[in-house]
């Protein structure tokens, strides 16, 4: 994972160290204060995340940062983060998962950041129309899906990049996919969509970013013999 690209400054592994010995795990998207606190009032020895504590580089230990800090030290709960490793992973990855559940068979890789591919495509079958791919992604996110359209009318070819995945709309163009699922977008993304012929489907950036935390910390249960719990604070962003 050491090796795996992210963005400047952000901080993949352990990011506080608490108590040797775990025994119970807490998945939260976020590491945010609200997030560790109930994830300590859950008996948590290890707090994994997708988004961690530290971005951009060293920053003080003042303000809203301590007050997230803080607790973690007190309690003796070890905070572990994993940012876009966890977004391309082939098993426990956000894409490779939300792939799966909307029926998509994987069959490539795309969406790169610095040669590391984030981003999963393959193929629906059957097709399914535009407003029915939105339905099933409402199901499968739990929540309200905006859709672009552009596209064909029956879309068969699907590409999934979680998070904010709507900049690589233009590779999706290129490799002929009808629909690209992502979590949020820019204004442009809207005319990017007519203009390159295809359907764009916003499920949020949280709401995307789920399915790896829950994953790996059941991996850990299962592999370890270790409870575990998940942490949901939906912000409908």
């Amino acid at each position: 994972m050491a090796a795996h690209p992210d963005y400047p400054g952000a901080l993949n592994g352990l990011q506080v160290e608490g108590r040797e010995e775990v025994r119970h795990v807490v998945a939260a998207v976020d590491a945010s204060e609200a997030a560790i606190r109930e994830a300590i009032e859950r008996g948590a020895d290890l707090l994994v995340v997708h988004h961690g504590l530290f971005w951009g580089g060293p920053h003080p230990l003042t303000g809203p940062l301590m007050r997230r800090v803080r607790p973690l030290i007190e309690a003796g709960v070890s905070l572990w983060s994993c940012h876009l490793p966890l977004d391309g992973h082939p098993e426990v990855g956000n894409s490779a998962l939300l792939a799966r559940a909307l029926g998509v068979e994987l069959d490539g890789r795309f969406a790169a950041y610095e040669g590391a591919a984030l981003g999963w495509h393959g193929r629906l079958d059957p097709a399914l129309d535009p407003p029915a791919l939105r339905a099933r992604a409402e199901e499968v996110l739990g929540g309200p899906v905006r859709l672009l359209e552009g596209g064909p009318e029956g879309i068969e070819r699907v590409g999934v990049v979680t998070g904010a995945g709507a900049s690589f709309v233009g590779e999706a163009a290129d490799l002929r996919l009808d629909a690209l699922v992502t979590g949020e977008a820019s204004h442009h993304t809207f005319f990017d969509a007519k203009e390159l012929g295809i359907h764009v489907l916003l499920g949020g950036h949280y709401a995307t970013e789920t399915f790896g935390v829950r994953a790996l910390a059941e991996h850990l249960a299962e592999r370890f013999g270790l409870g575990w719990d998940f942490v949901d604070q939906p912000t409908g962003l």
